[in-house]
């Protein structure tokens, strides 16, 4: 069985309505074609799948637009956004398993055991991201769903750890607990570290630990990134703050810097016009907020400060609601914005 990806591209497309119905739950068939919100399943209409035709070329069963923002792809790529996935190979694990063809066989001996990197370096940080596993159907998606997170679209940043370790202190024993873990890349994709929120094991909060959060490798300027940046972003401190921003535009690219220090460091995309500054009310808050701008300004970027009724944005989705969030968020946003990253429902 060849394993290329216009191999099983092909190979899903001739049960393309069966895959349609397993990944895009939230569609429905109509003629031809399967209709659905987006990629991420989405409820909607803008996205539309072939459901016949030939196997390649125009027309070809299993290919799709989002008319709404233009995305096309394949069922591979449904996959992968449906899923929340980022390495091919865990695409290719999941399409597999979708067409019941048997998976191969780990190598034998062929490659030798991984020597020890340094704890907390970059290397240790990608190591930890890659024993992790997608969030889809784990405690993470609890625990985001219990801080009023239910949009979980282009999450493949963030994973799941059953048991990632947690050390008190210097000389106390090692426990074990379910975590998130967050890659945190640079503006190439390259992760460069990660970071750990432990959970309960009900996924109901945070573990009950000293500190529940903590960073590894290298942060300085890097982000955790929820979608693909181009003329504009947000940036924020919390990964939490930025997944509750997007509730209310969940079209907008974000990154989470994961503290106010590292929020004022981040690294610019050339291709950046306007950056969304995503406001803490808090005195490290309003630091970054004015380094940034400063930042921004001069080199040309256009700076707007998003600020939240209470304390962070996560405050107000779960305290005031996101119809009260969205339109906060709507009148703070550039006119031209509104319509491009902002749902229907929330304008």
């Amino acid at each position: 069985m060849s394993d290329n990806a216009s191999d099983l591209a092909r190979r899903m497309a001739r049960q393309a309505e069966a895959a349609c119905r397993h990944y895009l739950s939230n569609g429905r068939r109509e003629g031809r074609y399967w209709l659905v919100g987006d990629a991420r399943n989405a409820p909607g209409r803008s996205m539309f799948v072939r459901l016949k035709g030939p196997e390649s070329g125009k027309g070809a069963a299993g290919k799709w637009t989002d008319a709404a923002t233009g995305e096309h792809g394949d069922l591979l790529d449904v996959i992968r956004e449906s899923r929340g996935l980022v390495d091919f190979n865990d695409v290719a694990e999941e399409a597999r398993t979708f067409l019941s063809l048997p998976h191969p066989e780990p190598e034998r001996q062929s490659s030798p055991q991984q020597a020890p990197v340094p704890t907390g370096s970059p290397e240790a940080a990608r190591r930890l991201f890659a024993m992790s596993q997608p969030i889809p159907g784990t405690i993470v998606e609890t625990y985001l769903r219990q801080r009023g997170i239910t949009a979980l679209h282009e999450t493949g940043s963030l994973r799941f750890h059953p048991r990632c370790y947690y050390r008190p202190g210097e000389h106390s024993p090692t426990e074990a607990w379910p975590a998130m873990i967050a890659s945190v890349t640079d503006l190439g994709g390259r992760i460069t570290g990660a970071h750990r929120t432990w959970i309960a094991p009900d996924g109901s909060g945070k573990t009950p630990v000293d500190t529940p959060r903590r960073a590894m490798g290298d942060l300085l300027g890097h982000a955790v990134r929820f979608g693909l940046a181009d003329d504009a972003m947000a940036a924020g401190e919390g990964i939490e703050t930025i997944l509750s921003l997007r509730m209310a535009s969940p079209r907008m690219p974000m990154v989470a810097a994961l503290s106010a220090a590292h929020l004022t460091a981040i690294l610019f995309p050339a291709t950046l016009r306007r950056l969304y500054i995503v406001r803490d009310d808090d005195p490290a808050g309003d630091g970054a907020r004015d380094s940034l701008i400063e930042r921004a300004n001069a080199v040309g970027i256009e700076a707007i400060v998003l600020s939240p009724t209470l304390g962070d944005f996560n405050e107000d989705l779960r305290l005031i609601g996101i119809v009260a969030l969205r339109a906060n968020v709507r009148v703070q946003l550039a006119p031209e914005d509104v319509a491009r990253f902002m749902a229907a429902e929330a304008m």
